[in-house]
């Protein structure tokens, strides 16, 4: 088992690739800098609105799976607020995984994870986490989300905090 392991982490990173170098795509900037107090001080201006935080790399393949439900929910739930966190990811990268996988909402540059430790976030990719309208780290879901109502589900249950 542990063999199998292995060689599957060795294929994921093999398939993935860290070039990076591509033009940014045309229009503003999806990526932003600022690090781990730029972070805390967009929660906090948050403050009375359920905060949807989704830790991703363009090389990691549930990440890519993901992000079309993270879309859907995003453009359909105004009251909810999405941000992204680009971790031990290259900016080339990011950028022309946004290009193909457009999503309505921003994303902190996150290379060195520490904005993902954060929120207990640094071991799995992708990794969810859920702010209450307190402000308050409220859950952190690891991996991928696989349908819409499970992530409408704990978006109800932890950011709005109506079923905690």
């Amino acid at each position: 088992m542990r063999r199998f392991a292995i060689v599957a982490v060795a294929l994921l990173f093999a398939s993935c690739g860290s070039g990076g170098s591509d033009k940014p795509p045309p229009g503003p900037d999806p990526l932003l800098d600022g690090g781990k107090s730029a972070f805390d001080a967009f929660v906090a201006d948050q403050r009375g609105k359920p905060v949807v935080v989704n830790k991703w790399a363009s090389w990691c393949g549930p990440c890519r799976v993901e992000f079309p439900l993270l879309r859907k929910v995003a453009e359909q739930d105004k009251d909810v607020v999405f941000i992204g966190v680009n971790s031990n990811d290259n900016d080339g990268n990011a950028r022309k995984f946004l290009s193909e996988e457009p999503v309505p909402y921003k994303h902190f540059k996150d290379p060195g994870l520490e904005i993902a430790a954060e929120f207990h976030g640094v071991q799995a990719f992708p990794t969810t986490a859920f702010y209450d309208t307190k402000g308050k780290l409220a859950f952190v879901h690891v991996g991928p989300y696989r349908t819409e109502n499970d992530l409408v589900a704990d978006i109800d249950r932890y950011a709005r905090g109506s079923g905690s």
